[in-house]
């Protein structure tokens, strides 16, 4: 159709024999990981990226700085954005029209490398003997690839809505830059489509390790479908869960790539995650999980207000959502504060429209009984269990001088797998290195890591709020037990 191939940067890695030279034909132009500190390598960039801009040739990248590892996305890397915003400031163009775009997939082929890593693994290095490796693994089918584009997004527009715009934001640091990235972040979460696999692995993961028949697999379903079709969500196709065939399909398809187990019994089939694959069936999990998350802390806000002594009203519900959302910042993309507390409020009327009344009377059970079936639990507790081992281990060095940061994933890694064994972590996938880092980086935020007059008390208190989130958990997963029990 005549038109040109995007210019797309890729990372060096990749500038191998024979893909090195295929890729650059097809528009691809490598760049290094880093190069913070070297300035003629930055010069070069930027002005080749000035360069695109002014002959107006489509600029491709991939926001997160390379592939997920948990399956969700990963918090933006801001040097390309930061290069682009500074190039359209200084005129090289009128303005730039960024295009968000979410890449999903039924399966993948590389999900067990990427657990592998998850959970400790070193990650293989790209080589000519690991691409002949990936090219014989997709003589199996992994299924579709689905392609979305999010709403455009006018560059000049949003510098337009930013108060107190700085003279000069060539700096990945500026609050602009990563604004907008979260903003596109964002645009790309919303379009991502929903699929039959990931929902089917969101039931068996629910399910506290015990193996599940077909109509037990539909039933857990059920709610989820319900919830997707009511608000509308993202989907890949029709989601036809209802239909034992179709869901025996997508378990079929799992069992097929080693991720679920089947056993044939004297009366009925039954599947279950396979004990090594939990992180690889989370993987599937979680690149639909930011569509549940604001209704996962919403009801988990809820039970929290029935044990603390803070008066049950609309204000308390909020609070309690909001101080959920600061832990959970370098894991999800939330919306603006104001925004975020109306999703809040949203959602408790979306399952109680009489939500208002029943706090002010002080029944919030009322309220928390109308999200059944509970889905917090099944959401969030994997990241709160990994974030608890991080803050036991910031606990017990709570006097300390100084925490070594270089050892603190490794301890962690052996920690989270004592309190695997021991029955104080409930799911398999909590104990990832990926969720740990991301515990460590909040940690960092918060000053847990440098010397105050009150250090001491913030690492116990830190350590304190996370061990009550992970037993306000553990009590949705009992009332869901019971409810299941009647």
């Amino acid at each position: 159709n005549g038109l040109l191939p995007n210019h797309t940067a890729g990372g060096i890695n990749m500038n191998f024999f024979p893909l090195g030279p295929l890729l650059r034909r097809s528009g691809v132009f490598f760049i290094r990981r880093e190069f913070k500190d070297n300035e003629p390598y930055k010069f070069v960039l930027r002005e080749y990226v000035d360069y695109l801009l002014e002959k107006r040739f489509p600029l491709e990248w991939y926001l997160e700085g390379g592939r997920s590892r948990s399956g969700k996305m990963r918090p933006p890397r801001l040097g390309m954005l930061a290069y682009v915003v500074d190039s359209a400031r200084r005129g090289s163009v009128d303005d730039v029209i960024f295009m968000p775009v979410s890449i999903a997939y039924d399966q993948i082929q590389d999900v067990g490398s990427y657990a592998s890593e998850a959970a400790g693994g070193a990650k293989q290095s790209e080589s000519l003997g690991w691409l002949m490796r990936t090219v014989r693994s997709l003589r199996r089918r992994y299924g579709a690839t689905h392609l979305r584009f999010g709403a455009p997004l006018s560059l000049q527009t949003f510098l337009a809505d930013q108060p107190d715009l700085p003279e000069d934001i060539d700096d990945r640091h500026s609050p602009i830059v990563p604004k907008l990235a979260f903003e596109i972040s964002n645009r790309i979460n919303e379009v991502t489509p929903i699929t039959p696999i990931s929902l089917v692995t969101l039931a068996l993961l629910s399910a506290n390790n015990r193996s599940l028949t077909l109509d037990e697999v539909v039933g857990v379903l059920r709610p989820y479908v319900e919830y997707v079709r009511t608000r509308d969500l993202p989907l890949t196709e029709k989601l036809d869960l209802e239909d034992p065939a179709r869901v025996k399909a997508a378990l079929d398809s799992l069992t097929d790539h080693g991720v679920v187990s089947r056993f044939d019994g004297a009366t009925a089939t039954v599947y279950s995650i396979k004990q090594e694959q939990h992180l690889a069936a989370a993987y599937y999990r979680n690149t639909v999980i930011h569509h549940f998350i604001t209704a996962a802390i919403t009801e988990l806000a809820l039970v929290a207000m029935r044990s603390s002594d803070v008066a049950n009203s609309e204000k308390a519900v909020v609070e309690q959502a909001m101080s959920l959302r600061d832990l959970l910042k370098f894991e999800f993309f939330f919306a603006p504060t104001e925004e975020f507390e109306d999703q809040i409020r949203a959602e408790v009327r979306f399952h109680d429209p009489d939500w208002k009344e029943h706090l002010a009377t002080g029944d919030v059970d009322a309220v928390l009984r109308t999200f059944q079936p509970f889905q917090s639990h099944v959401v969030l507790r994997p990241f709160f269990e990994a974030y608890r081992v991080i803050g036991d281990l910031i606990e017990a060095e709570a006097y300390s001088s100084q925490i070594d940061l270089e050892s603190l994933e490794k301890r962690a890694m052996d920690l989270g797998q004592q309190y695997a064994l021991q029955g104080r972590i409930h799911t398999k996938e909590s104990v990832s290195q990926v969720l740990f880092g991301a515990a460590i980086k909040l940690a960092e935020n918060r000053g847990l890591f440098k010397q105050s007059s009150d250090v001491v008390e913030r690492r116990i208190g830190f350590a304190e709020e996370l061990r009550q989130v992970v037993d306000h958990l553990s009590a949705i997963s009992a009332l869901a037990t019971a409810s299941d029990a009647g």
